[in-house]
């Protein structure tokens, strides 16, 4: 069965807290270490606002997939730039779900005049690298030791797709 899409509402909050959860818990897409709560998607949710959406997919009803955009940079000239991150939830893995979500937080991100979505994906996870080329994303580059995760310094391919404007 095909996920459906829409955008995220306050009560998904538990549900995309789960899903990131296990993201974060699998130390494969984030250089995150604390499991989030619904208190902290709600307040994130309230401060990215409509101008940075969140999509949900769902299946029967239950989220099992996320995928949000948030602020690039804070100067006026990167305004139509936001990065993005998507998780599944783990029993979703490879059923589309991610995919859907993400797809979606793209249009929705077009539709608010975004020109440019990036984000920064360890090498190793070879699901969200094939993902995004999937749907039109090119790797540009590698930062080299970006962060340490769990004390180990790790490297990240960084990722662009241009949409609206800067696409044509």
């Amino acid at each position: 069965m095909n996920p459906t899409t829409r955008p995220a509402r306050p009560e998904d909050a538990p549900a995309i807290a789960r899903v990131y959860s296990q993201g974060i818990a699998d130390r494969v897409a984030t250089f995150e270490t604390e499991p989030r709560d619904a208190a902290q998607i709600l307040a994130a949710l309230a401060d990215r606002g409509d101008r940075y959406p969140t999509m949900v997919a769902e299946r029967e009803g239950q989220v099992v997939a996320a995928a949000w955009a948030g602020l690039y940079r804070s100067r006026p000239c990167y305004a139509g730039i936001a990065e993005f991150s998507v998780y599944a939830d783990r029993a979703a893995r490879g059923s589309g779900a991610g995919r859907a979500a993400l797809a979606a937080l793209i249009a929705a991100c077009e539709e608010r005049g975004f020109w440019k979505l990036v984000s920064r994906v360890f090498p190793e996870n070879a699901a969200s690298r094939a993902l995004c080329v999937r749907l039109g994303f090119r790797e540009v580059g590698i930062y080299r030791r970006h962060a340490q995760l769990d004390g180990i310094w790790r490297d990240v391919v960084i990722v662009e797709l241009l949409i609206g404007v800067a696409r044509e």
